[in-house]
Protein backbone atom coordinates (compact mmCIF):
# COMPACT_ATOMS: atom_id res chain seq x y z
CA UNK A 1 0.00 0.00 0.00
CA UNK A 2 1.19 3.49 -0.86
CA UNK A 3 1.85 6.01 1.91
CA UNK A 4 0.28 8.72 -0.25
CA UNK A 5 -3.24 9.15 -1.66
CA UNK A 6 -4.06 12.53 -3.14
CA UNK A 7 -7.54 11.78 -4.51
CA UNK A 8 -10.20 10.69 -1.99
CA UNK A 9 -13.93 11.44 -1.82
CA UNK A 10 -16.09 11.58 1.30
CA UNK A 11 -19.74 11.97 2.20
CA UNK A 12 -19.29 15.70 1.65
CA UNK A 13 -19.81 14.88 -2.02
CA UNK A 14 -20.41 11.35 -3.29
CA UNK A 15 -18.26 9.08 -1.14
CA UNK A 16 -19.37 6.45 1.36
CA UNK A 17 -17.17 7.37 4.34
CA UNK A 18 -17.26 10.57 6.35
CA UNK A 19 -14.13 12.73 6.34
CA UNK A 20 -13.31 11.51 9.85
CA UNK A 21 -13.73 7.87 8.79
CA UNK A 22 -11.43 8.42 5.83
CA UNK A 23 -8.77 9.90 8.10
CA UNK A 24 -8.98 6.95 10.49
CA UNK A 25 -8.82 4.38 7.69
CA UNK A 26 -5.85 6.14 6.10
CA UNK A 27 -4.01 6.38 9.40
CA UNK A 28 -4.67 2.75 10.26
CA UNK A 29 -3.39 1.81 6.79
CA UNK A 30 -0.09 3.55 7.45
CA UNK A 31 -0.57 6.49 5.09
CA UNK A 32 1.29 9.70 5.84
CA UNK A 33 -0.31 12.09 3.30
CA UNK A 34 -3.85 12.21 1.97
CA UNK A 35 -5.88 14.83 0.15
CA UNK A 36 -9.62 15.13 0.54
CA UNK A 37 -10.78 16.16 -2.94
CA UNK A 38 -14.56 16.11 -2.97
CA UNK A 39 -16.52 17.06 -6.07
CA UNK A 40 -17.24 20.79 -6.20
CA UNK A 41 -17.24 21.19 -2.41
CA UNK A 42 -14.81 21.89 0.42
CA UNK A 43 -17.29 21.13 3.19
CA UNK A 44 -15.45 18.05 4.49
CA UNK A 45 -11.98 19.55 4.86
CA UNK A 46 -12.34 21.08 8.32
CA UNK A 47 -13.74 17.82 9.72
CA UNK A 48 -10.90 15.82 8.17
CA UNK A 49 -8.22 18.12 9.52
CA UNK A 50 -9.78 18.06 12.97
CA UNK A 51 -9.87 14.26 12.91
CA UNK A 52 -6.23 14.17 11.80
CA UNK A 53 -5.16 15.79 15.09
CA UNK A 54 -5.60 12.34 16.64
CA UNK A 55 -3.12 10.88 14.13
CA UNK A 56 0.04 13.01 14.18
CA UNK A 57 1.76 10.84 11.55
CA UNK A 58 -0.91 11.72 8.97
CA UNK A 59 -1.19 15.03 7.14
CA UNK A 60 -4.45 16.02 5.41
CA UNK A 61 -3.99 18.29 2.40
CA UNK A 62 -7.03 20.49 1.67
CA UNK A 63 -8.27 19.81 -1.84
CA UNK A 64 -11.19 19.90 -4.24
CA UNK A 65 -12.12 18.32 -7.56
CA UNK A 66 -13.85 20.72 -9.93
CA UNK A 67 -15.90 19.41 -12.85
CA UNK A 68 -15.35 21.24 -16.14
CA UNK A 69 -16.46 20.82 -19.73
CA UNK A 70 -14.81 20.63 -23.13
CA UNK A 71 -16.56 19.94 -26.46
CA UNK A 72 -15.44 16.29 -26.40
CA UNK A 73 -16.51 15.55 -22.83
CA UNK A 74 -15.82 16.37 -19.21
CA UNK A 75 -12.50 17.25 -17.57
CA UNK A 76 -11.88 17.27 -13.82
CA UNK A 77 -9.43 19.65 -12.18
CA UNK A 78 -7.90 18.98 -8.77
CA UNK A 79 -6.87 21.83 -6.50
CA UNK A 80 -4.39 21.21 -3.65
CA UNK A 81 -3.47 23.40 -0.67
CA UNK A 82 -6.43 25.65 -1.42
CA UNK A 83 -7.67 28.31 0.97
CA UNK A 84 -10.96 26.52 1.48
CA UNK A 85 -12.45 29.56 3.24
CA UNK A 86 -11.91 31.75 0.17
CA UNK A 87 -15.25 33.50 -0.53
CA UNK A 88 -14.91 33.44 -4.32
CA UNK A 89 -14.12 29.73 -4.32
CA UNK A 90 -17.01 28.91 -2.02
CA UNK A 91 -19.42 31.02 -4.07
CA UNK A 92 -18.44 29.27 -7.31
CA UNK A 93 -18.68 25.82 -5.73
CA UNK A 94 -22.08 26.67 -4.28
CA UNK A 95 -23.35 27.51 -7.78
CA UNK A 96 -22.08 24.16 -9.01
CA UNK A 97 -23.80 22.31 -6.18
CA UNK A 98 -27.11 23.97 -7.03
CA UNK A 99 -26.54 23.05 -10.66
CA UNK A 100 -25.83 19.43 -9.64
CA UNK A 101 -29.15 19.32 -7.77
CA UNK A 102 -31.15 20.37 -10.82
CA UNK A 103 -29.21 18.00 -13.03
CA UNK A 104 -29.82 15.08 -10.67
CA UNK A 105 -33.55 15.76 -10.63
CA UNK A 106 -33.53 15.87 -14.43
CA UNK A 107 -31.72 12.54 -14.61
CA UNK A 108 -34.23 10.87 -12.31
CA UNK A 109 -37.03 12.17 -14.56
CA UNK A 110 -35.30 10.84 -17.69
CA UNK A 111 -34.70 7.46 -16.06
CA UNK A 112 -38.40 7.29 -15.19
CA UNK A 113 -39.30 7.71 -18.86
CA UNK A 114 -36.90 4.86 -19.64
CA UNK A 115 -38.78 2.57 -17.26
CA UNK A 116 -36.28 2.92 -14.41
CA UNK A 117 -38.31 4.13 -11.48
CA UNK A 118 -36.24 5.41 -8.57
CA UNK A 119 -37.55 7.68 -5.86
CA UNK A 120 -36.07 11.17 -5.60
CA UNK A 121 -36.48 11.06 -1.84
CA UNK A 122 -34.35 7.89 -1.73
CA UNK A 123 -31.61 9.63 -3.74
CA UNK A 124 -31.63 12.43 -1.17
CA UNK A 125 -31.45 9.91 1.66
CA UNK A 126 -28.43 8.24 0.07
CA UNK A 127 -26.73 11.63 -0.29
CA UNK A 128 -27.41 12.28 3.42
CA UNK A 129 -27.42 16.04 3.05
CA UNK A 130 -24.23 16.19 0.98
CA UNK A 131 -23.94 17.48 -2.59
CA UNK A 132 -26.04 15.14 -4.75
CA UNK A 133 -24.08 13.53 -7.57
CA UNK A 134 -24.51 10.81 -10.15
CA UNK A 135 -23.11 8.08 -7.86
CA UNK A 136 -26.08 8.65 -5.53
CA UNK A 137 -28.46 8.04 -8.43
CA UNK A 138 -26.46 4.97 -9.39
CA UNK A 139 -26.77 3.61 -5.85
CA UNK A 140 -30.55 4.04 -5.96
CA UNK A 141 -30.63 2.18 -9.29
CA UNK A 142 -28.47 -0.61 -7.85
CA UNK A 143 -30.70 -0.98 -4.80
CA UNK A 144 -33.73 -1.61 -6.99
CA UNK A 145 -31.91 -4.10 -9.19
CA UNK A 146 -31.92 -2.08 -12.41
CA UNK A 147 -28.16 -2.44 -12.77
CA UNK A 148 -25.51 -4.94 -11.67
CA UNK A 149 -22.85 -2.38 -10.70
CA UNK A 150 -22.28 1.33 -10.17
CA UNK A 151 -20.15 1.36 -13.30
CA UNK A 152 -23.04 0.04 -15.40
CA UNK A 153 -25.18 3.03 -14.40
CA UNK A 154 -22.65 5.36 -15.98
CA UNK A 155 -21.92 3.17 -18.98
CA UNK A 156 -25.54 2.51 -19.92
CA UNK A 157 -27.54 5.43 -18.55
CA UNK A 158 -26.05 8.48 -16.81
CA UNK A 159 -22.62 8.81 -18.43
CA UNK A 160 -22.10 11.81 -20.69
CA UNK A 161 -23.51 10.09 -23.78
CA UNK A 162 -26.12 8.08 -21.89
CA UNK A 163 -29.87 8.39 -22.51
CA UNK A 164 -30.50 9.84 -19.04
CA UNK A 165 -27.60 12.31 -18.98
CA UNK A 166 -28.38 15.95 -18.17
CA UNK A 167 -26.01 18.90 -18.54
CA UNK A 168 -25.21 21.26 -15.68
CA UNK A 169 -23.62 24.69 -15.30
CA UNK A 170 -20.35 24.69 -17.20
CA UNK A 171 -16.84 25.89 -16.45
CA UNK A 172 -13.86 25.44 -18.73
CA UNK A 173 -10.68 23.72 -17.48
CA UNK A 174 -8.77 27.01 -17.79
CA UNK A 175 -11.40 28.79 -15.68
CA UNK A 176 -11.05 26.08 -13.01
CA UNK A 177 -7.27 26.53 -13.03
CA UNK A 178 -7.78 30.27 -12.50
CA UNK A 179 -10.28 29.67 -9.68
CA UNK A 180 -7.86 27.34 -7.89
CA UNK A 181 -4.95 29.75 -8.31
CA UNK A 182 -7.04 32.61 -6.91
CA UNK A 183 -7.74 30.42 -3.87
CA UNK A 184 -3.95 30.06 -3.42
CA UNK A 185 -4.07 26.43 -4.58
CA UNK A 186 -2.10 24.25 -6.97
CA UNK A 187 -4.12 23.09 -10.01
CA UNK A 188 -3.61 19.50 -11.18
CA UNK A 189 -5.27 17.80 -14.16
CA UNK A 190 -7.18 14.76 -12.85
CA UNK A 191 -7.01 11.38 -14.64
CA UNK A 192 -5.61 12.94 -17.85
CA UNK A 193 -6.39 9.98 -20.09
CA UNK A 194 -10.04 11.02 -20.02
CA UNK A 195 -9.04 14.28 -21.72
CA UNK A 196 -8.98 12.69 -25.17
CA UNK A 197 -5.73 14.46 -26.09
CA UNK A 198 -3.71 14.79 -22.86
CA UNK A 199 -0.75 16.38 -24.65
CA UNK A 200 -2.79 19.28 -26.05
CA UNK A 201 -4.79 19.74 -22.84
CA UNK A 202 -1.64 19.75 -20.72
CA UNK A 203 0.06 22.28 -22.99
CA UNK A 204 -2.95 24.62 -22.89
CA UNK A 205 -3.40 24.36 -19.12
CA UNK A 206 0.32 24.76 -18.41
CA UNK A 207 0.05 28.20 -20.01
CA UNK A 208 -2.89 28.95 -17.68
CA UNK A 209 -0.93 27.95 -14.56
CA UNK A 210 -1.25 24.16 -14.26
CA UNK A 211 1.06 22.71 -11.59
CA UNK A 212 0.71 18.97 -12.19
CA UNK A 213 -1.03 16.03 -13.81
CA UNK A 214 -2.39 12.90 -12.16
CA UNK A 215 -0.20 10.07 -13.48
CA UNK A 216 -0.45 7.43 -10.74
CA UNK A 217 -4.14 6.67 -10.97
CA UNK A 218 -6.53 3.78 -10.36
CA UNK A 219 -6.48 1.38 -13.29
CA UNK A 220 -3.66 2.97 -15.27
CA UNK A 221 -1.18 0.48 -16.71
CA UNK A 222 2.59 0.85 -16.14
CA UNK A 223 2.89 1.99 -19.75
CA UNK A 224 0.22 4.65 -19.29
CA UNK A 225 1.82 5.84 -16.06
CA UNK A 226 5.23 6.10 -17.72
CA UNK A 227 3.67 8.04 -20.60
CA UNK A 228 2.05 10.53 -18.22
CA UNK A 229 5.16 10.90 -16.06
CA UNK A 230 7.07 11.67 -19.24
CA UNK A 231 4.42 14.24 -20.19
CA UNK A 232 4.74 15.85 -16.76
CA UNK A 233 8.53 15.97 -17.04
CA UNK A 234 8.32 17.45 -20.52
CA UNK A 235 6.24 20.37 -19.23
CA UNK A 236 8.02 20.69 -15.87
CA UNK A 237 4.90 19.60 -13.99
CA UNK A 238 4.48 17.44 -10.90
CA UNK A 239 3.23 13.89 -11.49
CA UNK A 240 0.70 13.25 -8.71
CA UNK A 241 -1.76 10.44 -8.08
CA UNK A 242 -4.41 8.79 -5.98
CA UNK A 243 -7.06 6.12 -5.74
CA UNK A 244 -10.12 8.27 -6.58
CA UNK A 245 -11.72 6.36 -3.71
CA UNK A 246 -15.47 6.65 -3.20
CA UNK A 247 -16.19 3.44 -1.29
CA UNK A 248 -19.30 2.64 -3.31
CA UNK A 249 -18.08 -0.34 -5.30
CA UNK A 250 -16.44 -3.40 -3.69
CA UNK A 251 -14.13 -3.70 -6.70
CA UNK A 252 -12.75 -0.18 -6.61
CA UNK A 253 -9.22 0.73 -5.53
CA UNK A 254 -8.92 1.15 -1.76
CA UNK A 255 -7.48 4.17 0.01
CA UNK A 256 -3.74 4.03 -0.59
CA UNK A 257 -4.22 1.49 -3.38
CA UNK A 258 -2.59 3.58 -6.09
CA UNK A 259 1.21 3.51 -5.84
CA UNK A 260 2.04 7.20 -5.53
CA UNK A 261 5.70 8.08 -4.89
CA UNK A 262 6.41 10.11 -1.79
CA UNK A 263 8.32 12.48 -4.08
CA UNK A 264 5.01 13.60 -5.59
CA UNK A 265 3.69 15.05 -2.37
CA UNK A 266 7.10 16.41 -1.37
CA UNK A 267 7.24 18.39 -4.61
CA UNK A 268 3.67 19.65 -4.08
CA UNK A 269 4.50 20.80 -0.56
CA UNK A 270 7.66 22.56 -1.74
CA UNK A 271 5.78 24.35 -4.53
CA UNK A 272 2.96 25.36 -2.19
CA UNK A 273 5.49 26.89 0.24
CA UNK A 274 7.23 28.65 -2.62
CA UNK A 275 4.02 30.19 -3.95
CA UNK A 276 2.52 31.08 -0.58
CA UNK A 277 5.31 31.53 1.97
CA UNK A 278 4.15 32.14 5.51
CA UNK A 279 5.21 35.43 7.08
Amino acid sequence: MSRVDLHIHSTASDGKLTPAEIVREAAEGGLTFIALADHDTVDGIAQAQTAAKSFPELKVIPGVEISTDIPQGEIHMLGYFIDYADPQLKSALNRFRNSRLGRAQGMVAKLDKLGIHIDWQRVQEIASGSSIGRPHIAQAMLEKGYIASIKQAFTDYIGRNGPAYVEREKMTPAEAVELILEAKGLPVLAHPLTAGDPETMTTELKAAGLAGIEAYYDGYTPEEINRLVGLADKHNLIATGGSDYHGLDPNETAIGGAEVPIESVERLIALAKQKNPRP
